[in-house]
């Protein structure tokens, strides 16, 4: 190249440079330019497509959510129990999205099978399992069956058409929330093995059977990756575990001996407590309800209602925003120095005193534990709060009345009314003054990111065009990022 060629006679008293070394300096700042603006624009190129394939990555991920038809359930049922528990799996189930089967012990007639099943998931009849050892004393041997259901499962789904990612299982008594059930399994990869559910209520059934077992009446999910190779040995592994009480612990041993570990879950619901469950309702977890289970052992949920309307009830508002479901939105009145604690679709309840957050989320021991003999059977796994004795030192407490949705607008409407207690009260300070109120909201949709790691949302009282004083209206909204929930002075 011309830089590196001796300079053509140069006058020794000139300072003039020939044109010959103009034209070769201006020719390689030519080259240099080419090449610092052809090396910027690879490098602009590069940045653009690493800037597109994050795009990609997060449009894959909203697009990768999991949907209810790549979900299969094995319901655990019997010939007894099946026409009885059946109505409250017609209240989750939809059949034109939903695959699945239930399990019975023996074929149903031919009236039961056949007058409402195009409302329910298929009644399928376990095979024998005779040949299996049972020795819990006093168990019942159909917890083999039961078990099971795991592999008649995913043979009957192993070859469908359509992508099978999950597979989830459950009791005939477990009441699952299909879209909160598809949206927390989202979460995870299904081609990886994951085994995910929850546990119990109570330290000692959690001591007896396992603090890190799924409990079935909450229902557990297993990825298709997992179940598939679980399937295959299954009945050689069960064989090895006569001695364990139920189905739930068998697919646990199995699961364990295959080396994958419990992914808890709080939305899964064991609901080993009797009674009154409106304080552990009420202070749901940040994660999405999933199931709910034992609901005929405990008290109807809505007052004025049998167990199963209270829980048609309930489905009145998960059908307007299923993921929101007993959410728990804390706000305060100043004027009054209120607490009000909102469980959306459920409750809302007023202390006429100032509570801090941290108490307002422990629960209220408004129930009773599943055996009542004391000791650690009486231990719950989370934090509790005694309820007053008189009802009228109570919160005052407002049910879910009904629920109605703005298409426009896309606002929902849900409206609360006072459950009426004998009580004497202040006109001007109690909330006892309150009869009905109303909350705004949107639909609760959070993506994966949210899911991981859920924040609670806020609320404020509204200015309300009440001139009796009756009415209270709250808004529920995101909360801003530095935002803390406290009574402000």
């Amino acid at each position: 190249m011309c830089l590196f060629r001796p300079v053509s006679k140069i006058h020794p008293s000139s300072s003039i440079i020939s044109a010959r070394t103009i034209n070769c300096i201006l020719l390689s700042v030519l080259i240099f330019l080419v090449y610092f603006l052809a090396s910027l624009s690879v490098s602009r190129l590069q940045s653009e497509d690493t800037i597109n394939a994050y795009f990609s990555y997060s449009q894959d991920q909203s697009q990768n959510l999991t949907k209810i038809d790549q979900i299969v359930f094995g319901i655990g049922s019997s010939t007894n129990s099946w026409p009885a528990r059946k109505e409250y799996v017609k209240l989750w189930w939809d059949t034109q999205r939903m695959r699945g089967c239930v399990f019975v012990d023996r074929p149903l007639s031919s009236l039961e099978n056949h007058t409402d099943s195009h409302l329910l998931p298929p009644v399928c009849v376990s095979e024998d399992t005779s040949r299996f050892r049972y020795t819990w004393r006093g168990g019942d041997r159909n917890a083999i069956r039961i078990a099971r259901s795991v592999l008649e499962t995913v043979r009957l789904f192993n070859d469908s058409s359509q992508e099978v990612r999950w597979y989830v299982f459950g009791d005939d008594d477990t009441i699952f929330i299909p879209e909160n059930l598809a949206r927390t399994l989202s979460k995870y990869d299904h081609t990886s093995w994951y085994y995910i559910g929850s546990n119990s209520e109570i330290y000692h059934q959690n001591s007896m059977f396992g603090h890190d077992m799924a409990f079935g009446g909450g229902g557990f999910a297993l990825s298709s990756s997992l179940a598939n190779v679980l399937a295959n040995k299954f009945d050689s592994c069960i064989e090895r575990y006569p001695h364990l009480y139920g189905g739930d612990s068998r697919v646990h041993a199995c699961v364990l001996e295959l080396g994958v570990g419990l992914s808890l879950e709080p939305g899964f619901h064991q609901f080993d407590v009797r009674g009154n469950a409106l304080g552990i309702l009420t202070s749901h977890s940040t994660r999405p309800l999933v199931s709910l289970h034992h609901m005929a052992h405990l008290d109807p949920i809505f007052p004025n209602s049998t167990t199963f309307t209270a829980v048609r009830h309930l489905f009145s508002a998960v059908d307007h925003d299923p993921l929101r479901i007993f959410q728990l939105s804390v706000c305060y009145d100043r004027w009054y120095s209120w607490t009000i604690s909102l469980s959306w679709g459920y409750t809302v309840q007023i202390e006429s005193r100032h509570l801090f957050l941290r108490d307002v989320v422990r629960t209220q021991q408004t129930f009773r534990p599943w055996h009542k003999s004391g000791g650690l059977s009486s231990v719950y796994t989370f934090n509790t709060r005694e309820i007053h004795p008189d009802p009228c030192q109570r919160p005052v407490t407002f049910f879910m009345e009904h629920v109605s949705s703005s298409h426009d607008s896309g606002t929902i409407k849900s409206v609360y009314k006072q459950a009426y207690e004998n009580c004497t009260y202040d006109l001007i300070s109690s909330p006892r003054k309150i009869e009905e109120i109303r909350v705004f909201s949107r639909r609760l949709d959070p993506d994966i990111r949210q899911l991981k790691a859920p924040r609670r949302q806020c609320c404020d009282i509204l200015p309300t065009s009440s001139s009796g004083g009756n009415i209270m209206e709250i808004g529920i909204r995101e909360c801003k990022e530095d935002e803390l929930i406290y009574i402000h002075s």
